[in-house]
């Protein structure tokens, strides 16, 4: 299974930005796709998860209300639209794809996907 993000780049405090994710890879369907990010000099964070058949997303507190995640018609693609982007979400972001439904303690754990892409940076100035 490979996971290739895109989308990244260097945006004003305000703007917004769109990550994309597409999983391939024989008959792999994802339950739980996720995106998480490491900013500089610290451990990887979840930002935000959806599960096949929930209808909504998961986020981390910070980017609640800014940012959406949502799958693509084709049934292997996740994205990410990030507005009012802040300096502080500056990062590199990742995506993440487990092909078992992740329950909900876990969804927000690095353990929770086996799958994971390259990572994309998001560079937000002030």
């Amino acid at each position: 299974v490979q996971l290739q993000a895109s989308g990244g780049g260097m945006v004003q405090a305000g703007g917004s930005l769109r990550l994309s994710c597409a999983a391939s890879g024989g008959s792999f369907s994802a339950s739980g796709m996720a995106w998480f990010r490491q900013r500089p000099g610290k451990d990887r964070e979840f930002v935000a998860a959806l599960r096949r058949g929930d209808g909504r997303g998961y986020y981390r507190d910070s980017v609640q209300g800014r940012f959406i995640i949502s799958r693509g018609g084709a049934d292997n693609t996740v994205y990410l639209q990030m507005n009012s982007l802040k300096p502080e979400d500056t990062a590199v972001y990742y995506c993440a794809a487990n092909q078992n439904r992740p329950i909900l303690s876990a969804l927000r754990t690095i353990g929770a996907y086996a799958h994971w892409g390259q990572g994309t940076q998001v560079t937000v100035s002030s």
